[in-house]
C-alpha cells in the first residue's frame, strides 16, 4: 500500500500511477479505465449539477430492457460512458444496465483486454427530488479468443473482477475503486477540477450502525426474512438495534453504510422472487468493494462474488455490509430457507 502524508495533495492519476509501480508487469491498460472512468464521472457530475437549469430532469419517454421508464439523465450518463470508452483501445466490449446486450467497439477502432460493465445512473428516479445518485461499474479481463469481446466474456463470476467502483453524486462528487487492494476513495475538488484522494483504505465498521430495507415490501417477504428484519431492528433476540436509514438509491444508501457500518438488504418477496438488483451491474461491483473494506455480500445463502451469472440483467436478492449483520442473515435462512 502507498503511504502518503495528511498534508500530501495526491489526485486520482497520481495514486493510480503510484500503485501501477508497485506491479511491473503492468501495461498501463488497467489505469487507463480508471482514468476515462474518472472523466466520465466529471462529466455526469457536469450534468446532474446543472439538471434543473438545462431541462435534463424527469422522463426521456422511453423504457429500458427493465420496462423502467428512463430518465433523461439516464440516457445522457449513458452516452457520456459509451463514448469515453468506445474508442480508447483499452476494451473489447461493454454492457449497460440501460441496454439489452452487447456494446460492440465500433469497427475501426482497436480492441483491447477488457470488458466493462455499468449502470450508468442507479437511482435516477430519485433526481427530480434531489436525492444523491451514482454510477456503478464492473471491469474483467477478456477470457475469449477472438478480438471482439462475446457474451461469455461479460457473464463472468464477480470473483474475477479485475476492478470495480462506484461515483456519487451528491453534496460533493466522490468516486470509490477498487483493484484488489484495499477500497479508496477520491473526492472532486470543484475548483481544480480534479479527483483527490479523501478516503485511503477504506474499513467497514465490523458491526453496523445502520439498517437500509424498503419496509413498505414488509406484507411481501416470507417469514425468515421478516424474522431477519425484527432482529436487526432490536426485536427479537439480543441484538443491538440498527437505526433505519433508507434513501431508495443504492449507492446513497451502500456509501452511508460502507463508512459509517451498516446493512443494506434487498430480499427476495412475493413480487420480485429473484430479487430485484441487478447482478452484473449492481451487486457484484459493490460485493468486490464491500470485501475489500472488510465487509461481505451474500443473497442470504451464497457469497454474490460466487454466484455464476446466465444472463446480462440477471436479479439476485442483496445483503451488503459489515460482516456480523451479514453473517446474521445467512444464519437466519440457514436456520430457515426462504420460501418465496
Amino acid at each position: 500500500m502507498v503511504k502518503h502524508t495528511a498534508t500530501s495533495v495526491v489526485t486520482i492519476e497520481r495514486y493510480i500511477i503510484e500503485q501501477e509501480r508497485m506491479y511491473p508487469e503492468a501495461t498501463g491498460e488497467l489505469s487507463g479505465i480508471l482514468y476515462d472512468m474518472a472523466l466520465a464521472g466529471k462529466m455526469i457530475a457536469n450534468k446532474v449539477r446543472s439538471a434543473g437549469l438545462a431541462d435534463i430532469l424527469g422522463a426521456a419517454g422511453g423504457i429500458n430492457v427493465h420496462d423502467e421508464i428512463q430518465q433523461k439523465l439516464d440516457v445522457i450518463s449513458n452516452e457520456i460512458i459509451i463514448k469515453a470508452f468506445d474508442h480508447g483501445g483499452r476494451l473489447c466490449a461493454m454492457a449497460s444496465e440501460e441496454m439489452p446486450g452487447i456494446i460492440h467497439i465500433p469497427d475501426g477502432f482497436r480492441m483491447g483486454k477488457y470488458v466493462l460493465l455499468f449502470d450508468p445512473l442507479d437511482g435516477s428516479s430519485n433526481i427530480d427530488v434531489n436525492v444523491p445518485v451514482g454510477t456503478i461499474f464492473s471491469v474483467y479481463r477478456k477470457i475469449t479468443r477472438g478480438a471482439r469481446g462475446e457474451m461469455e466474456d461479460l457473464l463472468q463470476p464477480g470473483r474475477r473482477q479485475v476492478a470495480a467502483g462506484y461515483i456519487i453524486y451528491g453534496s460533493s462528487t466522490m468516486m470509490v475503486y477498487t483493484t484488489g487492494q484495499g477500497a479508496h476513495g477520491f473526492t472532486l475538488d470543484p475548483a481544480i477540477g480534479e479527483f483527490l484522494l479523501s478516503h485511503p483504505n477504506i474499513q467497514i465498521p465490523e458491526r453496523g450502525r445502520y439498517l437500509s430495507v424498503n419496509e413498505g415490501y414488509e406484507g411481501n417477504w416470507d417469514e425468515p426474512t421478516k424474522a431477519l428484519i425484527r432482529k436487526y431492528r432490536g426485536l427479537d433476540g439480543d441484538h443491538k438495534p440498527l437505526s433505519v436509514r433508507y434513501v431508495g438509491s443504492l449507492v446513497a444508501d451502500f456509501h452511508r453504510n460502507l463508512l459509517g457500518g451498516g446493512v443494506f438488504a434487498y430480499p427476495r418477496n412475493t413480487r420480485s422472487p429473484n430479487g430485484k438488483l441487478r447482478l452484473l451491474y449492481e451487486a457484484n461491483p459493490l460485493a468486490f468493494i464491500v470485501e475489500q473494506a472488510g465487509g461481505l455480500a451474500s443473497d442470504g445463502t451464497r457469497r454474490i462474488l460466487d454466484i455464476d451469472p446466465t444472463e446480462l440483467h440477471q436479479r439476485a436478492p442483496l445483503f451488503i455490509g459489515s460482516r456480523s449483520e451479514v453473517e446474521l442473515a445467512q444464519t437466519v435462512y440457514a436456520a430457515e430457507p426462504a420460501s418465496v
